[in-house]
Order: structure tokens, then sequence, then C-alpha cells
């Protein structure tokens, strides 16, 4: 499903709308962009098109549209929703070059992760990154995120293979930093 219009300081998550199947066909084409991905492969209009409309009909999946400076700038979702367990994983891209190293990315996932704990009643979210990844780390670290180990070896990309930095925040964990009491 596509969230609900969330604004945040210097960030406003919003749902998809029909542009922007193409900006990701664009972005996800920029190997600086796809480096980190988990789906590190362009794709086609029409493959977008697709991804975009089966996302929206998921039950398990909440996604938006990150949009800083009056534009586009990448997506965030909640992702793989274990509504019985109540925990999920989450991830972000920047895909807008230009707005890389502006802090966008934390203040995304800061809103990202309120909406799960107030609007989702989780109780907990996962994230992941590469290893060598130093700005998605720093950025889950800075919305409360905290290490929970590495999977040496567990990603291939460019010949070799990549440790796997894993994640997550506990929603009493981020109720203490966001001074909300449990």
């Amino acid at each position: 499903m596509f969230g609900p219009v969330l604004k945040g300081e210097g960030v406003t998550l919003r749902p998809p709308d029909e542009t922007d199947p193409e900006r990701f066909v664009v972005w996800l084409a920029d190997t600086e962009v796809t480096r980190y991905l988990l789906r590190p492969f362009a794709v086609a209009i029409e493959q977008e098109r697709e991804w975009f409309k089966s996302t929206g009909e998921s039950k398990t999946t909440v996604y938006w549209i990150v949009e800083a400076e009056g534009r586009a700038i990448g997506s965030t979702g909640i992702h793989d929703i274990d509504w019985l367990n109540a925990n999920a994983t989450t991830g972000t891209v920047i895909g807008d070059r230009s707005a890389w190293g502006k802090g966008y990315g934390s203040k995304t996932m800061r809103l990202r992760t309120a909406y799960a704990f107030e609007q989702l009643n989780l109780h907990k979210l996962s994230s992941s990154a590469f290893m060598e990844n130093e700005h998605s780390k720093r950025a889950l670290q800075k919305a409360g995120y905290r290490e929970t180990g590495v999977e040496r070896e567990h990603l291939w990309r460019d010949g070799r293979w990549h440790d796997h930095w894993r994640c997550e925040i506990l929603r009493s964990d981020w109720q203490r930093s966001a001074g909300r009491v449990p």
C-alpha cells in the first residue's frame, strides 16, 4: 500500500503518482545510485510501472516517495510487515544524487519510524546496509537504529563478496529517544 502524506523537518513523504516510475528508471540506470542497493540493475519503464502497481496493492508494504527542495529525491518503505509479530524491514534510497549528503536520509528514516510505531503499532523495525556504505549506516544510527551484527561475505557485487551490516530499532527505544513515555 502507499502511505499517507507525512510532513517532517525538511522532507515530505507522499504516495507515488504516475510520474514517479520514470524517475526511477533514470535513477536505477545510475550505477552510483544502485551501488549499494539489493536491486542493483536498471529497469525498463514497464517493469517499474508494474513494480509500483504491485507495491500499491501489497498488504505487507507501506511505500512513499521522498520529497525535499520541492522535488522528488528518492523513496522509503516499510516492507515484509509481519502483523502477528509486529515487526518489519525498512529501506530508503535517495536516487537524486544532488540531494546526497544533506541529511535527507536520516530525516526520512525518523519520519518513517514514527509512522511505523505510532500508526502501524509495530514493535520492531530492522534494516541493513553494505558494510562499506557509511552514509546509510550513519543515517540509520542517527534515526535511532542500533547495530545487531554483521553477516560476513553475504552479498556478491562487483566480482567480490561484501559484508552486510544489520541493525534494528525497538519501539521502546524509539519512545525513550523521542521523549515519548512507553
